[in-house]
């Protein structure tokens, strides 16, 4: 219950007003360990000194004293048959028992490729940043991506096969007035999202207003310099084109709803999977029932709901992901999707990713049950309302890729054509 109180959420900051430049660089600290500049990358460190000229030409070519870094990587080979993907799932045979009749050498996913360019292409772009390089563990954290299909039913299925960090973004004032922000990241959107049920106010919506009304009156003060104002005047853009979007629709939460994140890339490609469509996560020896729910950054793989890490490791939270090793299959339905979006049903969520495993050759073992954890709200309730009016926020970083709106209907994850919201 602690996870649904609400929690304040913190401000994120806008670029900090510009500092006079320095007229010399800043003195190094006198203790550095470079070792700690990588991020889980293997430093193997050595100095070359050949003869040169006097001290003086070599103190004055700037091709005397220099480092040079080169960072090397190799990129894996993907898991394509039934005995590489038990290797690291033992259990994944027998929980899905047709799964080898669907495993062919071009089942392996071009996206797989396109996930380790994109990564490889990250490092180069980081590499004069070497705290933000990825780590190993984000650099490793996918072991396969299959697109299959089923050879009697033709359904179709796309497989990741990766470890799993947590989500923990989302709000519902319709459901849960009092919030659930859980982690200092913590953003009240998904990608999923549908129109509002009620007259009940996000929890999150006056935290919004008061953020903007900081950077109003900063933005007002006749002393602020050019820069500052113009950050500022993009701040208080987006932040009016999030009030927008919390008046106006409602969201999936990360701390109480079962859904995965895929990659931005993956929902655009042809047969990849799009928000709202089932699946199903694999661990152990349990069958999770879930939805794509949100969209993540293109260089990561391997993201669920703290409602599904928490059930998969009762010691996960916000920041400590359920599962470090590559153990944990996604397996997705592509097209699968309702239409339109509509609060959780989790009845009907069991009903159709049971159906689809069918599909599939069926399940070894029952299909995990969620409850509905959120607290009933008072009687009574505020009766549905027509959401609030609001400024449309088109051509806003934020609302331009969120999906249109569209009425509700009562099924289980039930606007067409979602496509990703970004980050606000």
């Amino acid at each position: 219950m602690e996870r649904l109180q609400g929690l304040a959420t913190p401000e994120p900051t806008l670029t900090p007003t510009p500092e006079p430049t320095a007229t010399k660089p800043p003195p190094m600290p006198s203790k550095v360990d470079i070792v700690k500049l990588f991020n889980g990358i293997n430093l193997h460190a050595t100095v070359d000194a050949p003869p040169g000229a006097d001290a003086s030409t070599e103190r004055s070519d700037p091709r005397s004293y220099i480092v040079e870094l080169q960072l090397k990587t190799k990129t894996p080979t993907p898991n394509q048959t039934i005995e590489e993907l038990a290797r690291v799932s033992p259990e994944l045979p027998n929980l899905l028992p047709g799964l080898g009749a669907m495993l062919k050498p071009e089942t392996v996913s071009p996206l797989f490729a396109d996930l380790y360019a994109n990564k490889v292409r990250i490092l180069r772009d980081k590499l004069n940043h070497l705290e933000e390089l990825l780590s190993r563990h984000n650099f490793y954290d996918c072991q396969t991506i299959l697109q299959l299909q089923h050879p009697q039913t033709h359904r179709k299925a796309f497989l990741l096969q990766a470890d799993m960090d947590v989500d923990a973004d989302g709000s519902d004032g319709d459901r849960l007035p009092s919030g659930s922000g859980v982690s200092t990241n913590f953003k009240p959107f998904t990608s999923y999202r549908w129109p509002k049920k009620s007259s009940l106010v996000n929890p999150y919506l006056e935290f919004e207003e008061q953020r903007l009304k900081r950077y109003e009156d900063e933005a007002a003060q006749k002393t602020v310099t050019p820069e500052r104002k113009r950050d500022l005047m993009a701040g208080i853009k987006q932040v009016k084109d999030e009030i927008g979007a919390l008046k106006k629709f409602s969201y999936l939460i990360g701390a109480t709803d079962p859904y995965i994140v895929v990659p931005g890339v993956f929902t655009r490609a042809k047969d990849g999977p799009k928000v709202g469509d089932y699946a199903v996560v694999v661990f152990g020896k349990e069958i999770y029932p879930a939805i794509v729910g949100d969209v993540g950054p293109n260089d990561k793989v391997g993201e669920a709901s703290l409602r599904i890490a928490k059930e998969v490791n009762n010691l996960a939270t916000a920041y400590n992901r359920p599962v470090s090793d590559l153990k944990v299959t996604y397996l997705i339905f592509p097209g699968s999707a309702d239409n339109p979006f509509g609060p959780p049903d989790y009845d009907k969520l069991q009903a159709r990713c049971q159906s689809l495993v069918d599909e599939i050759g069926g399940a070894g073992v029952p299909l995990h049950h969620w409850d509905n954890i959120i607290p009933p709200l008072p009687t009574p309730t505020p009766s549905p309302t027509s959401p609030p009016p609001t400024a449309s926020p088109t051509g806003s970083p934020t609302a331009s890729v969120l999906p249109s709106a569209s009425p509700a209907a009562p099924f289980a994850f039930p606007i067409a054509s979602p496509s990703p919201s970004a980050s606000p």
